[in-house]
């Protein structure tokens, strides 16, 4: 009985969320190995995302951007939108990692427009959270809490931290007439 792709695939899942980094990164390859014998290039795509987070895990950023430069470029060259902005918000927390805010904030910008063209807004979401703690960390506190109220009010299922710093932004804008705006 032969393993098929996506069976590799949730293998390689289940592996990375118990941070079996290097079983997940092997399972993960021989999932595009099936995919690419298949010619569904979305999903070799996909795999070489995976993998990429997998290298970013690991603390190997370059080997993550790279490869997933290249998955981005076929999901661009395919149309499909929703995984380019999925890539590029993966992308961006790279270059966070890397410390290039710049392009970090310049990644995470571009997926958040596409979520939000495409109406994703749990996506869109939390690519606004990861910028407003990008702000934050970066000493731009008004603009981060902002950015952090917009992404909040995007997502159906806080946290009890969320819930909390939902609270506080909404007293905040009382006490200085902003109403509320979430």
């Amino acid at each position: 009985m032969t393993t098929t792709a996506s069976e590799l695939q949730e293998r390689g899942i289940t592996l990375y969320s118990q941070q079996n980094y290097e079983a997940a990164s092997r399972m993960f390859q021989e999932a595009l190995d099936a995919y690419e014998a298949e010619g569904r290039r979305d999903m070799v795509a996909e795999m070489q995302t995976n993998i990429g987070l997998v290298h970013r895990a690991l603390g190997q950023n370059q080997q993550a951007l790279d490869i997933m430069q290249e998955s981005l470029r076929t999901f661009q060259e395919l149309g499909d939108k929703l995984r380019t902005a999925q890539v590029v918000g993966n992308m961006g927390g790279v270059y966070l990692e890397l410390d290039d805010k710049e392009q970090a904030y310049n990644c995470y910008r571009q997926a958040a427009d596409i979520f939000q063209e495409l109406d994703e807004k749990r996506m869109y979401g939390e690519t606004l959270l990861a910028m407003g703690k990008m702000q934050l960390r970066d000493g731009k506190i008004w603009a981060g809490a902002a950015t952090y109220e917009v992404g909040l009010a995007q997502l159906d299922n806080l946290t009890p931290t969320q819930k909390i710093i939902k609270n506080l932004l909404g007293i905040r804008n009382r006490l200085t007439g902003q109403g509320n705006q979430s």
